[in-house]
């Protein structure tokens, strides 16, 4: 029996509108998996980013750019995201103990590559979640950061260069591969730092003032500026400067006087700018955590972020220009535990001079490092590759606030 043509056209239509409706959902489905399966960050990068760098200047004093001669980084700042102040980890640096046995340089550095202030040997390097698919390079004038060095398809650490050198030889790679994540580091600042706290005379107009007249530490400075200036030029003439997110910073900052000693404030910040493809121009962000660092640049550049344990930092989209600061209140967390540290060694400073009068004070103090007596003792500085069995940062700095109050109560009652 022959079906009739009207009916036939009828159900070649229904079967074409059912098959379009498989279709739509067929491919919505597969765009939900998709989402699920990745991270959402993998979608939040910008299509014309293709390479993030970090340009540091160790040592820099959050003060510089206002203080010296510095136009590239000051011209650099109207066209980006700026913080004038960014928080790290006290940066000590022990050569001793249990910390140096996996570390050769101050707790910020592994701390910048982790994204977290939870260290450990087996967390991942920001670097390694980008390599070896794409490119990545490190170039720094010292060995101090070998710790930091793993997963990097290109390291030069050659404490014989000067910082000019390390931009040329930056220059040079840049030529001849394509890294998609690059560190670059002029240790000099950090060094004449040092020097001017640890070997100038009291005769010398810089004597423990870094911007003493004819300071060393201002030449070196206002040097590395120019080699910024070199490098940004050397960017735009090779067509990678409009793909390119630069990152200015240091992995510390810098005491008045010299160097960048633990309980020194002005060690804990260094300034921090971003400027490239879809960053916010003329922007200032009030506060900053060098530990989110990582997981932005992972954001940026679409990968996971390295770490994700209770210590990590976040992503911080309020450097686009296409996110609102409206409502920007960074919770900082970094600046809070520097001040509990510090604060911590001043009251047991304190306690045990009293002790000499007071020698029940000598059971406190033996107390605060005694898991038997004090069941979650202080987390401080020689204990941070423990600091992870707190869990979450918020939990460490809980558990901080319990001993701190427990020393300040004990001072008062000798009073």
């Amino acid at each position: 029996m022959r079906v009739p043509y009207d009916l036939k056209r009828k159900n070649y239509l229904r079967m074409k509108i059912l098959g379009k409706k498989i279709s739509i959902f067929v491919k919505s489905f597969i765009i939900i998996c998709v989402m699920v399966y990745y991270p959402s960050q993998t979608f939040a990068q910008t299509s014309k980013i293709e390479r993030v760098i970090v340009f540091m200047i160790d040592g820099m004093h959050w003060q510089a750019p206002e203080k010296l001669k510095m136009p590239v980084l000051n011209e650099l700042i109207q066209e980006g995201t700026y913080i004038k102040k960014s928080y790290m980890i006290l940066p000590h640096h022990p050569t001793i103990g249990d910390y140096s046995t996996f570390n050769s340089c101050s707790f910020p550095n592994p701390m910048f590559h982790e994204g977290t202030i939870f260290i450990k040997p087996e967390n991942k390097f920001l670097q390694e979640m980008i390599s070896p698919k794409f490119q990545t390079a490190f170039i720094v004038n010292t060995s101090a950061y070998k710790s930091v060095g793993r997963g990097f398809t290109t390291t030069i650490m050659d404490q014989t260069l000067t910082d000019d050198q390390v931009v040329e030889q930056a220059i040079e790679l840049l030529g001849n591969q394509n890294p998609r994540f690059m560190r670059i580091h002029l240790q000099s600042p950090g060094s004449i730092g040092q020097a001017v706290v640890s070997t100038s005379t009291p005769d010398k107009p810089f004597y423990r003032n870094i911007y003493g007249e004819k300071s060393p530490y201002v030449s070196v400075i206002e040097n590395a500026d120019c080699q910024l200036g070199k490098f940004v030029a050397f960017l735009k003439k090779s067509g990678k400067w409009e793909s390119t997110v630069l990152i200015v910073t240091s992995d510390h900052g810098q005491s008045l006087i010299g160097w960048h000693p633990l309980f020194d404030e002005d060690s804990w910040v260094t300034p921090l700018l971003f400027v490239g493809p879809g960053i916010a121009k003329g922007r200032q962000l009030p506060y900053f955590e060098h530990t989110d660092i990582a997981p932005t640049i992972a954001w940026l550049l679409g990968v996971d972020a390295p770490n994700k344990d209770g210590g990590a930092g976040k992503a911080v989209k309020e450097i686009m220009e296409s996110t609102d600061v409206t409502g920007y209140q960074p919770s900082m967390l970094l600046k809070k535990i520097n001040e509990q540290i510090k604060e911590f060694n001043i009251l047991k400073s304190k306690l045990t001079l009293a002790a000499e009068k007071e020698r029940t004070l000598s059971n406190v103090i033996a107390s605060l490092e005694n898991e038997n007596i004090t069941p979650e003792p202080f987390y401080h500085q020689d204990r941070v590759t423990q600091w992870f069995q707190a869990r979450s940062t918020q939990h460490m700095m809980e558990a901080n606030e319990k001993i701190l109050q427990e020393m300040r109560d004990q001072l008062e009652n000798i009073k």
